[in-house]
């Protein structure tokens, strides 16, 4: 306790010392923010709008369901960092050669398609907001422009520019549900768990896609980043990840509520994909005028270029991590900085110059199926590797898994698995 305290700063407060710490803690709260401005793109948004719009708020308690799921995943894969000193990878390295075989497949195709989403997608309000260059030309300079923040940037400049861009999604977002006037007794009508007729497959996204993706096993590493190293920092790391996930639970809810009362009530639907919110981009300039239709397109950006600069950041620390491991396990030791290896730099290159290939020609449809192949595997790999190493002597005893983190993450595993056999069947048929 002495070292946390020392850690968490030496300011002098003549209130009592817990208090001071704990107001400390909430100073400290940082990288849950980024994995959840990370993990909700506007895929996420477009979901949400469409379960609102198709079946009202019957549907809001898998948003509350999916917030609990996803904070004890990432809960999870932080406690492993704090409690072993090791990371996920090398976690994962002791259950098998199998679990890099399949992360170096998934993770080359999975950057080389996603690389092109996420310029898409920041793309789209640009082009909308500024015609003046084609959506092509916006999506490669905001690939570059995420190439060069991760670059040459370091963790905490990162994380306040994260944790600037959340902030404006959730005052837009949520102030664009308060100003379509929520009906409050539906709204909480839609806590009781119900399945509308033919609702079964948009519940599983919800309690699915609430912040979930491979960015969630990059949350240990930025925990790392900020300095927290060992198990010192639990109780800061698990408030942490509680404010990050109770803030985006709200920001879905609120996307909820947009969709249940602007939608649902108008018979309005929506494009299935990112060019959906630009449809709702023309009804909301059709109600409320051109002011707020503008503010909702920077929303749209802010969601979908901290997607961007999340996983270009995050998941080439994984990547990196991935490689440093195996070079140490045949001797060979590794110096510097993660963010300045080679490793590092040369996945962020892999994620912005290849897939600007996809950004012209769209998307063939054969990465698109082993793409979502392999994607859909991911959270349910996440989830049950979690529950093998923090139940195992891997883990220190005092920090393995209670029956409700087991039965959390052992709930997520079959959520996923399901999930992941409905994404195959729709690429098969």
């Amino acid at each position: 306790m002495a070292e946390e305290t020392e850690r968490l700063g030496e300011d002098v407060d003549p209130r009592p010392a817990a208090d001071q710490q704990q107001t400390r803690r909430w100073r400290l709260v940082g990288p849950g923010i980024v994995v959840a401005a990370t993990a909700v793109g506007a895929g996420d948004l477009v979901a949400t709008l469409i379960a609102g719009s198709r079946f009202g708020y019957a549907l809001l308690w898998a948003v509350v369901l999916g917030v609990a799921v996803k904070i004890a995943l990432a809960e999870a894969t932080g406690r492993w960092h704090l409690a072993t000193g090791s990371t996920i990878f090398v976690g994962w390295r002791s259950l098998g050669a199998w679990t890099s075989v399949y992360f170096a497949v998934y993770v080359a195709i999975w950057g080389f398609v996603y690389g092109a989403t996420a310029m898409t997608s920041s793309a789209l309000p640009l082009a909308a907001l500024f015609p003046v260059l084609p959506l092509e030309a916006w999506a490669i300079l905001s690939g570059l422009v995420g190439l060069a923040f991760v670059w040459f940037g370091n963790y905490r400049v990162f994380e306040k520019v994260m944790t600037a861009l959340i902030g404006v999604m959730f005052v837009i977002v949520v102030g664009l549900a308060v100003l379509v006037v929520p009906d409050l007794g539906a709204t909480l009508s839609g806590l009781v768990p119900r399945l509308p007729e033919g609702s079964a497959v948009y519940t599983l996204g919800l309690v699915g896609g609430v912040g979930g993706t491979i960015t969630m096993a990059a949350y240990g590493y930025w925990v790392n980043a900020k300095g927290w190293r060992d198990a010192s920092w639990m109780r800061v790391m698990r408030l942490d990840n509680r404010v990050a996930y109770i803030t985006t639970g709200v920001f879905v809810v609120a996307m909820l509520i947009v969709g249940a009362d602007l939608l649902y009530r108008s018979g309005i639907t929506l494009t299935e994909g990112d060019r959906g919110l630009l449809d709702l981009d023309e009804i909301l300039r059709d109600r409320f005028g051109r002011v707020v239709s503008t503010l909702f397109l920077v929303g749209f950006w802010a969601t979908s270029f901290s997607s961007l600069l999340g996983v270009w950041q995050g998941v080439s620390l994984l990547f990196t991590d991935f490689v440093r491991t195996r070079r140490e396990a045949r001797g060979q030791l590794s110096e510097g900085p993660a963010e300045r290896s080679l490793p590092y730099r040369g996945y962020v290159l892999w994620l912005t110059f290849p897939p600007m290939v996809l950004v012209f020609l769209g998307q063939p449809f054969a990465i698109v199926v082993a793409y979502g192949a392999l994607g859909a595997f991911f959270m349910p790999f996440l989830a049950l590797t979690l529950v093998w190493l923090l139940n195992s002597s891997r883990t220190p005893e005092q920090w393995r898994n209670g029956w409700l983190s087991n039965g959390l993450l052992v709930a997520a595993a079959l959520l996923f698995v399901v999930l992941c056999v409905n994404e195959l069947v729709g690429l098969g048929s």
